[in-house]
């Protein structure tokens, strides 16, 4: 760490300035410290110094596109937007043709990834599932597919009587390769209670990916801030998360995801400012010392946000998406029809000072 940095680190952050600059990890209480009093600024050129010795200059992009088969859902979360009762006039329950009209589009069309994610659907087991991704591979068997929360593959294996091992087994089988990280949210027990209480718990979502790790199914890792958290619940929840990550090393990478308010139960809270959006990435980062890469997700940020995150820590901004998606965009999002072309990405990340890198879903150069 230069010694102008050091010039203007307060002098009480100095020391945890220094290990970080060392490459030795930090505390969870120190982590608080960092995030409560170190200057935004400086989190920013700290969280800049670890991405760095990670990917160099690299920031990473995608060609890839969503499958959500529903937006019903037997889940009642406080903060979800998605979710629509089945008798909705904009509920969607897609048949397995649906789903498979949808995948072929996309057959010779240069996208890598397909990423399905949607509801946890009463009517349906793992079995449904493990036919839709049979048949999404068949019409796209060069493409990898990143399926289901760990909340969505908790009920579905449930529903089908099985153990998570000869679940994840059956759809790995199947096809999938590997899974995204949504569900986390918040892992404090009471936030949950709060937010979230029918869900899976957060030692139920750490087993999903836990176990899907021991089967050698690489994953990533989310956490839902902005709402009725502290910073405390969030630096807890990155704590487990590193810590399961010592234990298995299949995480590829942890993406914040931005409480958005429109259209849910906690509308009332209104949304985070920028500069937390910037702090909590940055410190993100910085904590998890043991996670290969941060991803600013764009249709949650949108664009220019996104780019601000560059300088942050974040090393990859997620893919083309071909506006296939509303996750967030039903929750209020900038970008209501989310979709990005190659060139503008690579411009996006050029502007910022890196160089583009196409990826595959493994961050290997394409």
């Amino acid at each position: 760490m230069t010694d102008m940095l050091l010039n203007i680190t307060p002098e009480n952050i100095r020391p945890l300035v220094e290990k970080i600059g060392a490459g030795e990890r930090i505390s969870p209480r120190e982590a608080l410290t960092l995030y409560r009093e170190a200057p935004l600024s400086l989190l920013g050129v700290l969280a800049t110094g670890v991405k760095e010795q990670k990917s160099g200059r690299e920031v990473f992009y995608n060609r890839n596109f969503h499958i959500e088969p529903t937006n019903i859902c037997a889940f009642h979360c406080a903060f979800c937007s998605y979710r629509r009762p089945a008798d909705a006039p904009d509920s969607w329950r897609h048949s397995l043709d649906e789903v498979l009209e949808q995948a072929t589009r996309y057959r010779d069309s240069g996208v890598t990834e397909v990423h399905i994610v949607g509801g946890a659907d009463p009517l349906h087991d793992l079995f449904y599932y493990e036919q839709m991704i049979r048949q999404i591979r068949a019409v796209l068997p060069g493409v990898t597919v990143k399926a289901f929360s760990a909340v969505e593959l908790d009920f579905m294996i449930g529903k089908a009587g099985l153990s998570l091992e000869e679940g994840l087994r059956r759809l790995k089988e199947a096809g999938m390769e590997t899974m995204p990280g949504g569900g986390a949210e918040i892992f404090d027990e009471e936030i949950r209670r709060q937010i979230c209480p029918e869900k899976s718990s957060a030692d139920r979502w750490l087993e999903v990916h836990r176990t899907a790790h021991r089967l050698g199914m690489p994953t990533n890792a989310t956490m839902l801030y902005g709402h009725i958290e502290t910073e405390t619940h969030r630096i807890d929840h990155l704590d487990r998360l590193r810590r399961l990550q010592d234990e298995t090393g299949g995480f590829n990478a942890f993406i914040p995801l931005k409480y958005r308010h429109a259209g849910n139960e906690l509308s009332h809270l209104g949304e985070v400012p920028i500069t937390d959006d910037l702090r909590t990435l940055a410190l993100s980062r910085i904590f998890l010392d043991n996670f290969p890469h941060l991803k600013a997700y764009w249709p949650m940020y949108g664009q220019q946000t996104t780019q601000l995150a560059l300088a942050f820590g974040a090393d990859d901004i997620d893919g083309t998406i071909d506006d296939t998606t509303r996750i967030y965009s039903m929750a209020g999002a900038q970008d209501d029809r989310p979709v990005m072309s190659v060139e503008a990405m690579r411009q996006l990340i050029r502007e910022a000072g890196y160089i583009p890198v196409e990826r595959d879903s493994f961050y290997k150069a394409v």
